[in-house]
């Protein structure tokens, strides 16, 4: 059956060290840590809510990724306890820049920038969007060369070399993004380096759509033994 052991249910000392750092992470996207005194600051405050939405969603599905990759292999070797440190220190600095490129996409919080400075902003978002995705496809290739170790199966192995192209697939576009927004003059920078990331979704999809032909290929074998031992 084409299911993805889970090697561990518990929270480990280093995945409760790493939720504390994304709780963390996800104070400092607060609109404002002060409770408003007046309507209008609290007016003011709901305004920053899509900015918080979105940066939410984007800590989130980090952190989510690292919390699968925790109850699939259950690992805490050195490798991966570098790997996970350089993961938190990468989100912790991420958020500001995060938080700055929504505020002016959104045009809250009194955020401003000079279109000179749009490629410098793209560049840090983008290496910053290429480092997670570097550091959990690190995190899938260490996986992949204990896999004898970790007793994965056949569809486990598949899964975690899928695993590794889709995070560095992904962590590319921010490369791309990063690029063209240093040669694509303004005022279309900002257009072509936001959409570039759009790519991701294509990504996920084709990830997605090869992951779930090999589930149905596998369930399709085990329900058809003939398809597994053929004739000769």
């Amino acid at each position: 059956m084409a299911v993805f052991r889970n090697r561990s249910e518990s929270v480990s000392r280093l995945e409760g060290f790493s939720d504390t750092a994304f709780g963390f992470a996800i104070t400092l996207l607060v609109v404002s840590l002060a409770v408003p005194n007046h309507f209008d600051e609290l007016l003011q405050q709901l305004r920053g809510l899509p900015v918080f939405a979105v940066t939410f969603a984007l800590v989130a599905n980090i952190w989510y990724a690292q919390y699968v990759f925790f109850r699939r292999y259950a690992m805490s070797d050195i490798v991966t306890v570098a790997l996970t440190l350089v993961l938190l220190f990468v989100v912790l600095f991420y958020v500001y820049p995060l938080k700055f490129l929504f505020g002016v996409a959104f045009g809250v919080g009194g955020i401003s920038i000079r279109p000179s400075e749009v490629p410098a902003l793209f560049l840090i978002y983008g290496i910053g969007f290429a480092s997670v995705s570097a550091v959990l496809t690190l995190l899938y290739v260490n996986a992949y060369r204990k896999r004898k170790e970790l007793g994965l199966n056949d569809w486990e192995i598949f899964v975690t070399r899928l695993s590794i192209v889709d995070h560095l697939a992904s962590g590319s576009v921010g490369l791309v993004s990063a690029g063209l927004a240093l040669v694509v003059p303004e005022p279309a920078t900002s257009f072509v380096a936001g959409y570039t990331y759009f790519l991701v979704g294509v990504v996920k999809f084709v990830a997605g759509s090869i992951r779930g032909r090999r589930a149905r290929a596998i369930g399709k074998s085990e329900r058809n033994p003939a398809l597994r031992h053929p004739a000769p």
